[in-house]
């Protein structure tokens, strides 16, 4: 079966090279390298890693996830995080597409707080001319201004990091709730990430696998996605990588077809153009 990873963070040891921000957020075992993530994956037999750029390191500044999607085209594929806010981020945007093979872009909101806003509208219009993926990086409280973008952009291909962070708890069903809601824009993929980092509990976190089944058969297993949360140690520290894939390949109750659509066939389709095998 194939299997993509479609949320992975990468840290260069080199911080001359690639300098970190001011208070940068660390993987507490430093390692979490593109060299990391390679062997990690292919130990556990996985084809592709999606490499989101990492902005609790470097924030806009995405030379290292350039870098490594450039040098490895073969089972890689770059998503960057650039600021609306800056006029000139659409052209920095094709620039990283024509320059490097960048095949995403993950959105976020504008300094004042909207993702509904002009500098965003001019990534999305490019990230469609360009025929790449946008990735929004939102909570609940911005579900109603996605669902205002995704309508003004019917046919741009986007995915839902993290379906808006649901955590168990009083505050799940009305996350779910919101998350489902959005299911009527067509265009619009769930990633389902949030099963581990959502939970209260260690692996197989199943005070968040009814969530999960509800997000899925909601949206259909075409339009979802399994990512791992590399590195594990940072963002999933109760559940390991091995322990997050065997989520999604044994404990959740899904279908066969489901399981291949999720842990790689729809991910194949959106961000690599059906070309892994």
């Amino acid at each position: 079966m194939l299997i993509i990873d479609t949320h992975a963070h990468i840290y260069s040891p080199d911080e001359k090279k690639y300098p970190p921000i001011e208070k940068p957020l660390r993987p507490p075992r430093g390692k979490a390298s593109i060299e990391d993530l390679r062997k990690q994956t292919q130990s556990a037999g996985v084809r592709g890693a999606c490499l989101i750029q990492t902005s609790t390191f470097y924030r806009f500044d995405n030379r290292y996830t350039c870098d490594s999607a450039k040098a490895n085209p073969d089972w890689t594929a770059g998503v960057c995080t650039l600021d609306p806010d800056n006029p000139k981020s659409p052209d920095i945007l094709r620039q990283f597409v024509r320059d490097f093979g960048m095949k995403g872009m993950r959105s976020i909101p504008a300094a004042d707080g909207r993702l509904n806003h002009p500098g965003v509208e001019a990534l999305w219009k490019a990230a469609l001319d360009l025929g790449i993926v946008i990735n929004i990086l939102i909570g609940r409280n911005k579900a109603d201004e996605a669902d205002a973008m995704l309508g003004k952009f019917p046919k741009l291909r986007v995915v839902l990091d993290h379906c808006l962070n649901p955590q168990a708890g009083p505050e799940l069903d009305a996350t779910l709730m919101a998350v489902l809601r959005l299911e009527r824009r067509k265009n619009l993929h769930a990633k389902l990430t949030f099963v581990p980092t959502g939970s209260k509990e260690g692996y197989p976190c199943r005070d968040m696998h009814d969530a999960c089944l509800k997000v899925l058969r909601a949206y259909g297993a075409e339009r979802c996605v399994w990512g791992r949360d590399f590195p594990n140690d940072l963002w999933t520290p109760k559940v390991s990588f091995e322990e997050h894939l065997k989520i999604f390949t044994h404990d959740l109750p899904l279908k066969p077809a489901e399981r291949t659509a999720v842990l790689g066939g729809t991910a194949n389709r959106l961000w690599f153009g059906g070309k892994l095998g």
